[in-house]
């Protein structure tokens, strides 16, 4: 792990580091850099960066670039963001606590920097509304669902909080919007194996022990049309809309699945109807009960 940054963050953003590797024999980097140059993409300004000095060492000093080549050392800087489309979104604030915000998070918005999101995430937007440094989500929701996330406020408390998903110790409780099939009995579990390859968008159910499970019910049927409440016991990624999908029931405005739909970054017209509706655990610091609920409405289809 690296230390502490000496950079603050920058609309939210952490500074990134890059550390040096030990020179191997008939390595070409006599300079820092070169290094830099040949680590960092090559549409990284590198040159225009070290002229301005926005790479420092772990004291904050600014790397000039023609000192010798340093072994084992961290090269801090801020990543020059790409032009990004504003979420024309607000997030709502559900509770906010001296260990922890609860937030109710609309769709299109990433719980965290990946990719072309950055400054449009749920937490680099927080970091500056709440002016909270530290804040960490405790849990993740895909870009394109809805509803309740979770956020430490410090680091001390991150691990406390975090260890509830992992342990499985948190109740969720999703509902959805999908075709309703008079075939199909419900409520039922659906158990099965999910996996997803580095650089494929869908995920898929494949042969092999089970990791994924999810309680389905029925809420309400308005013609064609059908709320389901889904309650997973496991996180896999896409997992309620992979089974749903295999279901015969893929969830409205879905453009992954069951077929990959290209939408233009700065159409918001058709939101995913998936809300993470409720969040539900016993706090680890005070043992106190604590329930959120997402007042979010979901847009039914026209009949």
């Amino acid at each position: 792990m690296p230390p502490r940054s000496p950079l603050p963050q920058r609309d939210g953003l952490d500074a990134a580091w890059i550390r040096t590797p030990q020179v191997e024999p008939g390595a070409a980097w006599g300079t820092m850099r070169e290094f830099l140059l040949d680590r960092l993409p090559a549409q990284a300004p590198v040159e225009e960066m070290l002229a301005a000095g926005e790479f420092v060492n772990d004291a904050g000093e600014a790397w000039r670039g023609d000192e010798g080549y340093c072994p084992h050392v961290f090269v801090w800087f801020h990543r020059r963001p790409a032009p990004e489309v504003p979420v024309p979104f607000p997030i709502d604030v559900i509770e906010q606590h001296e260990r922890y915000v609860v937030v109710d998070k609309p769709h299109f918005l990433a719980t965290t920097p990946r990719g072309a999101h950055a400054r449009e995430t749920a937490l680099a937007r927080l970091r500056v509304q709440l002016g909270l440094p530290e804040l960490a989500p405790a849990h993740r929701l895909d870009r394109l669902t809805a509803g309740v996330l979770l956020f430490t406020t410090r680091r001390e408390h991150r691990g406390a909080y975090g260890q509830l998903f992992q342990d499985r110790r948190v109740s969720k409780t999703y509902e959805a919007l999908a075709p309703f099939d008079p075939a199909l009995a419900f409520p039922r579990r659906f158990v099965n194996r999910i996996e997803k390859r580095r650089g494929v968008l869908q995920a898929q159910i494949v042969p092999g022990e089970p990791n994924a499970e999810t309680l389905v019910e029925i809420v309400e049927v308005r013609g064609a049309w059908a709320l389901y409440r889904l309650t997973p016991s496991t996180g896999q990624t896409h997992q309620l809309r992979v089974q749903m999908s295999a279901l015969g029931l893929p969830l409205v405005g879905d453009p992954l699945y069951p077929a990959i739909v290209d939408v233009a970054p700065d159409d918001f017209s058709r939101p995913l109807q998936l809300i993470a509706r409720r969040l539900a655990f016993a706090d680890p610091i005070d043992g106190v009960e604590r329930a959120f609920e997402s007042p979010r409405a979901l847009a039914w289809p026209p009949p």
